[in-house]
């Protein structure tokens, strides 16, 4: 017990300088762009990532802890702080567990910035960019949310169930039990919400397993937004010189997104998404499809 409560210290000290800290946060701006936390345990999304700066080795990240070049974290503009998402490089099919601790990238069009380590094991090129995905381990994010102070405890209001009698009997210990101890029959309540697996301390640690798949390197766009209506679509597009709409999904729920692309480049596919959000398309943004 001694050891795992130890690493759990570590762990939520970030790199042993700062006191981690559960934060969302309000909207800001970043390299002219503003962005809009929010609390989210199931983001799956695509783009480019590039390395992070960070605030120095030791400095103090955006919930408080301490950062590291040498260690596997990352930062994101939007996600809660701190998260652990699944980084997958789509170029080499390299796939690595990071700890999202801080806010960026500064540049709009990069999805995630990774730590210098984080980076050289999903062989990200030092000054370049590589395709990836990024999606939230929700089981550990969640753990993470628990254990570290600052987030307010949220529960769903119930109906109070009838008080029922409980009936209790004192049971012999089954064949090697410690103890005795006593089952009580009553009708089962339905749980409001979906109980997470409990994860453990040295789960939460995060070892730098890179995990080898299949390449799935894909083409870029710019995608300036997704409306439901093809006529606030065709409005988009017009803003945009070149973006064109495509109709998506079931017939009967149609929705209609307008892009830009494909890009040969991350270098043309930046100077699309710098046109559109110069355009006052504040929500642009570049993805892997």
């Amino acid at each position: 017990m001694r050891g795992a409560a130890f690493l759990l210290a570590l762990l939520l000290a970030g790199c042993g300088g700062g006191a981690a800290r559960y934060t969302v946060g309000e909207p800001y701006r970043m390299g002219g762009v503003w962005s809009y936390p929010r609390e989210d345990f199931s983001l799956v999304e695509t783009g480019l990532a590039a390395r992070h700066a960070g605030p120095g080795w030791g400095g103090q990240t955006a919930n408080g802890e301490a950062w590291s070049d040498g260690r596997a974290l990352a930062a994101h503009r939007t996600l809660q702080l701190p998260a652990v998402v699944l980084v997958t490089n789509l170029e080499n099919g390299r796939s690595l567990a990071v700890r999202v601790n801080d806010r960026g990238p500064v540049q709009p069009g990069r999805v995630i910035g990774l730590s210098s380590r984080a980076a050289a094991l999903l062989g990200v090129p030092e000054g370049g960019t590589a395709q990836v995905r990024v999606a939230v381990d929700g089981d550990r994010s969640r753990a993470l949310s628990e254990a570290v102070p600052g987030r307010a405890a949220t529960t769903v209001p119930i109906e109070t169930a009838p008080r029922a009698a409980v009936a209790s009997e004192s049971l012999a210990p089954p064949p090697g039990a410690r103890a005795a101890g006593t089952v009580a029959a009553a009708v089962p309540v339905r749980q409001a919400a979906a109980e997470v697996t409990p994860v453990a301390a040295a789960d939460l640690a995060l070892p730098e397993t890179v995990t080898q798949g299949a390449p799935h390197p894909g083409r870029l766009y710019v995608e300036a937004g997704t409306l439901s209506r093809p006529d606030a679509a065709a409005r988009l597009a017009a803003r945009v010189p070149g973006a064109r709409v495509e109709a998506f999904g079931p017939r009967r729920d149609q929705q209609y997104r307008v892009r830009l692309g494909p890009f040969a480049d991350a270098a043309s596919a930046d100077a699309a998404l710098e046109r559109t959000l110069a355009a006052g398309v504040s929500g642009a943004r570049i993805l892997v499809d």
